[in-house]
């Protein structure tokens, strides 16, 4: 006679894999639940054969990007840092910025932040991280490219990523990879996020002149 009990505990085992597996699995489904219950929703993906890439957010006008950004991270299912002085990650506190996905950068040795980050994502078979290009929460009308020599000489795409607060929009392009033409490929970063209403409007990106060190 069938286990009718055994069949249904397995209808209900939507997640398999090893437990941190189906940790990450349950939290995403919470996190895109919390997404959605609060008028999100997100379009794009990073594709899984993609290992290693730099996830660039624009705009960043506020500090309430910090916490949507751990619900999309969560609900994408991708172990995304963000990069942090190493002083950050120093005890009694340091567990905290690690357990919310820092990864700590000596800044105090010979290598500048670029290299430094490009030295990591060379050593690793799988990483990736989060920045944003406009470097302050205030208004700039150009972005700066420490983001785009990462990618470009760590050979690692680059997602360009919107926080749409005019349509509640977290959306992901497809990986865009580095060329040989520095300013064509910020020209068309630039404008790609032009016209995309952060959480303050007034601070929004507007670009210009796009490059600066």
């Amino acid at each position: 006679m069938k286990n009718r009990g055994i069949t249904n505990y397995r209808k209900l085992c939507i997640f398999t894999g090893t437990p941190r597996e189906m940790k990450e699995g349950i939290m995403g489904k919470i996190s895109a639940f919390i997404l959605r219950l609060i008028g999100w929703r997100m379009e794009g993906h990073v594709p899984e054969d993609v290992r290693k890439f730099i996830i660039a957010v624009v705009p960043h006008t506020s500090n309430w990007d910090f916490p949507l950004g751990l619900l999309a991270r969560s609900a994408m299912r991708r172990d995304v840092k963000f990069i942090g002085k190493h002083t950050l990650f120093l005890p009694p506190y340091g567990f905290i910025f690690r357990w919310l996905g820092g990864y700590p950068v000596n800044r105090k040795t010979s290598k500048n932040y670029v290299d430094s980050v490009v030295e990591i994502l060379d050593s690793k078979d799988e990483f990736s991280i989060c920045v944003a290009p406009e470097g302050t929460r205030k208004k700039v009308d150009r972005l700066k490219t420490g983001f785009y020599h990462m990618a470009r000489l760590a050979k690692v795409p680059i997602i360009l990523t919107k926080f749409d607060y005019g349509n509640k929009v977290i959306s992901f392009s497809e990986p865009f990879y580095t060329t040989d033409d520095q300013e064509a490929d910020m020209a068309f970063i630039s404008n790609y996020f032009a016209g995309v209403q952060g959480k303050n409007p007034e601070f929004s990106y507007d670009p210009g002149q796009t490059l600066s060190s």
